[in-house]
């Protein structure tokens, strides 16, 4: 009997068996929780696009660069093309840190328990329930009429 042979009914001996993870077969893909939240689609665009423009960009000055060194006529307006491409590349990073930031702010950003933000939140709801809740103590001694006065004035 070969090795072939011997592994293949090895493997129809196990699978037949069933005798894997007690009785169970073992899925081929398992999903998982993803560790971080998804990137907004603004984001995520803005994040694609200025990957694509760097790749280009470092493309473009690997060829300059060969240009250069190959004495080429290419090689000036390579370096200058590449130049221009190097502020494309810094304003595409710059796009998506302006784009995560616009939308965290149209959108809210989720807080953290040591967040100063939740903490001004808690206050100034303690400070709305204790002007409501002194608020309503006055409405009370109001409608009793006379007997919740003090003075006749």
């Amino acid at each position: 009997m070969g090795t072939a042979e011997r592994q293949r009914t090895t493997t129809d001996e196990y699978e037949a068996s069933g005798e894997q993870s007690g009785g169970e077969r073992r899925e081929l893909w398992v999903e998982e929780p993803a560790r971080r939240r998804r990137l907004p689609d603004p984001v995520r665009t803005a994040a694609v696009r200025a990957v694509l423009i760097v790749a280009l960009t470092l493309i473009q000055a690997m060829t300059a660069f060969l240009c250069t060194l190959a004495g080429s006529w290419l090689s000036f307006p390579m370096v200058l093309s590449s130049v221009a491409s190097t502020v494309a590349a810094t304003w595409g990073v710059l796009d998506v840190w302006v784009t995560r930031q616009v939308w965290n702010q149209r959108n809210g950003v989720v807080s953290v328990p040591s967040s100063t933000a939740r903490q001004l939140r808690r206050e100034r709801r303690r400070a709305r329930r204790q002007a409501r809740a002194a608020g309503r103590s006055e409405d009370r001694i109001r409608r009793r009429g006379r007997a919740g006065q003090l003075s006749h004035s």
